[in-house]
């Protein structure tokens, strides 16, 4: 056989093993879609190098990323949010990032959940570092890299195989997530902990949205729901209030001495969330303190009928189709209280 047929035959088989191995993954429900890692991140954070003083970034944890809907804000003031948070991450260090590294004069909104806005400001913490840890990338990548990620998401938009995430979701479907859900004799990281499946979908602006399934099926959820329990079934360091204000306030002044502004925002808990944040970080020492030292607009749902009594399926984040009325309620308070601005109208 000669070099030329068998590099034919090679091809073809190839070919029918992609093919073959796109469709299984599709026939088990899968669909192609983006990932939420550092490459992503850093490409939405190129944005606010050249954002003017009427853009709007967004900054925090998971709750920001699935409760404002980026294109519902758009719809309602004709500006397209930089979305900037982060799961599971203070947002204080992508903050000190945009202060620090950027001219940006525009609007901050900052997410406040209580658990990790005042949990640290120590660089090996997970809350700190997994945030720090994408600001630095940004910095530091080649431009290789950045070439090698243009060209991976039109293939991430046509094979629900690829998947390359930085969360270890459980049914996440790349070599590397299939090799640990093998479960072999005294490995218990992740056998004995509950499976955290993907719940929620991208898109390159990395607008977030809640999957259908965890309004539609009470399993789902409820898988979900007992990951939240086992995580915060550990002890945790005490929150340090004091250390993480400070910090905050300092780059909030300097991002008012250029011009800009932020916006706080607690956003909606319930049920377990609710109770462990409501015990452990009571609001008036924490959230209220921190407002009153802040001086700057603030808004804790709980203070207004049209944010408050939504359904939370894992009580942290709301559904899809709740974060779409929530973002437009929330929009039209901001837009009365004149501390954001209609560009559609000026």
């Amino acid at each position: 056989m000669n070099l030329k047929k068998s590099l034919l035959i090679t091809i073809i088989l190839s070919f029918l093993a992609i093919v073959a191995w796109e469709l299984y993954w599709r026939s088990k429900g899968y669909f192609p879609d983006l990932d939420d890692d550092k490459y992503l991140w850093a490409k939405n954070r190129t944005k606010v190098e050249n954002a003017t003083s009427n853009e709007v970034v967004l900054v925090g944890s998971s709750r920001v990323l699935f409760d404002i809907q980026l294109d519902q804000w758009e719809k309602q003031t004709g500006i397209k949010p930089i979305q900037l948070a982060n799961a599971g991450a203070s947002p204080l260090p992508v903050f000190h990032d945009i202060v620090e590294n950027s001219d940006f004069n525009g609007t901050v909104v900052v997410g406040v959940t209580p658990g990790l806005f005042f949990s640290t400001t120590f660089p090996e913490a997970s809350p700190w570092k997994r945030a720090a840890s994408r600001s630095k990338f940004y910095k530091e990548r080649t431009y290789a890299q950045q070439l090698n990620y243009s060209l991976s998401v039109p293939l991430q938009k046509t094979f629900a195989f690829i998947s390359n995430d930085d969360e270890e979701w459980y049914d996440d479907i790349n070599l590397k997530a299939l090799l640990r859900t093998i479960k072999f004799s005294g490995r218990t990281k992740y056998s004995d902990f509950p499976p955290f499946r993907r719940f929620q979908d991208i898109d390159i602006n990395r607008n977030v949205r809640m999957k259908d399934q965890m309004v539609t099926d009470t399993a789902f959820a409820n898988s979900i729901k007992a990951v939240w329990k086992g995580m915060m079934a550990g002890d945790f360091p005490p929150p340090d209030k004091d250390g993480t204000i400070e910090f905050f306030l300092k780059d909030l002044e300097k991002l008012k001495s250029r011009g800009g502004k932020v916006i706080l925002l607690r956003l909606p808990s319930t049920g377990f969330f609710h109770d462990l944040e409501s015990k452990g970080l009571p609001r008036k020492d924490f959230w209220d303190v921190l407002v009153k030292k802040a001086n700057a607009p603030a808004y804790y749902y709980s203070d207004y009928e049209e944010l408050s009594g939504f359904e939370l399926p894992e009580w942290s984040h709301l559904s899809g189709p709740d974060a779409t009325i929530f973002t437009e309620r929330l929009i039209k308070i901001l837009l009365n209280d004149k501390v954001i601005t209609n560009t559609k109208t000026n």
